[in-house]
């Protein structure tokens, strides 16, 4: 299996559960792997035939921003099907992140995997 990484997006959005952070977006991290199998054996530098990753990312963006999610792990989740909205993906890790939301810390975030077989 091949492996597209989008790494490091910034959204900025409404993420959180207290009341400060359900007024003012703040950053969210985003890292996206799509899983996909690149290598056909008649691969053809073909466009058509590729994940637009360009594509997924805006709508990842857009989503981000507009969510207004309590927890990371619904985003996550959120962006995973997104994600997964393309026949050719998969699977995708992805990994959101609210950077210097616990002090002492310089981010913090989830992970998650998700198959396309696993879709809800």
């Amino acid at each position: 299996m091949d492996k597209i990484k989008i790494i490091n997006i910034l959204a900025r959005g409404i993420i959180g559960i207290r009341d400060f952070e359900r007024v003012k977006p703040q950053d969210i991290l985003i890292n996206i792997d799509l899983y996909s199998e690149v290598r056909q054996p008649d691969t053809r530098d073909d466009i058509t035939e590729c994940i637009d990753y360009s594509l997924v990312t805006k709508k990842v963006i857009q989503h981000a921003e507009n969510a207004k999610r309590f927890t990371l792990e619904a985003l996550a989740e959120d962006l995973a099907q997104i994600c997964l909205e393309d026949p050719r993906v998969l699977k995708t890790t992805v990994r959101v992140e609210k950077p210097g939301a616990v002090r002492f810390s310089q981010s913090v975030g989830v992970e998650i995997e998700r198959e396309r077989n696993q879709e809800t």
